[in-house]
């Protein structure tokens, strides 16, 4: 497969080449990870209390992020954005919760300390510099891609032809 990516890379004029950076939902994507990073914690480690001052604390930025993610996902999927969305919030969830079993009973004792960070933070804004610093999991990563006017046509993982700005590309 990696053959025929290449063979179409190098065989596609350079005038189709597309600039590609991150997505302007970035900061939402990774506060959603810091989120389910924190929901992960809080049910294997039986912390709900601290996970629910977090959210409490950070209703309204949460509630923002949320709707940011919202647009990206109805911007970059149209009428299947709401499956897409709830199978990142799956494959988020499960990517984390993985890792805590990979981690055994060193897992509680790594990430239970991330409530007394989050509770140290401000605002929003720390908040954001916070989900972005860490080292969260994520299953993707989401990124747009300008592409002149007569792009090639890019495949979705179903392997249906679409044309599109923007691509989601699993994270290596």
């Amino acid at each position: 497969m990696a053959t025929v990516f290449s063979a179409m890379t190098f065989s596609a004029p350079m005038a189709y080449a597309a600039t590609c950076g991150e997505s302007p939902a970035h900061e939402a994507f990774d506060v959603q990870g810091l989120k389910s990073e924190l929901m992960v914690t809080a049910l294997s480690c039986n912390a709900q209390d601290r996970y629910n001052a977090f959210v409490g604390k950070f209703r309204s930025n949460l509630t923002d992020e949320e709707a940011r993610l919202n647009n990206y996902f109805r911007t970059t999927y149209g009428r299947n954005a709401q499956k897409e969305h709830d199978d990142y919030i799956t494959q988020l969830a499960n990517v984390q919760s993985e890792g805590g079993l990979r981690a055994g009973t060193i897992f509680c004792m790594q990430r239970v300390a991330m409530f007394d960070e989050v509770a140290a933070l401000d605002d929003s804004a720390d908040l954001a510099h916070y989900a972005a610093a860490k080292d969260v999991v994520q299953p993707a990563s989401y990124e747009i891609c300008g592409a002149p006017e007569a792009s090639v046509s890019r495949y979705s993982k179903h392997g249906t032809t679409r044309h599109t700005t923007s691509r989601h590309r699993a994270r290596t």
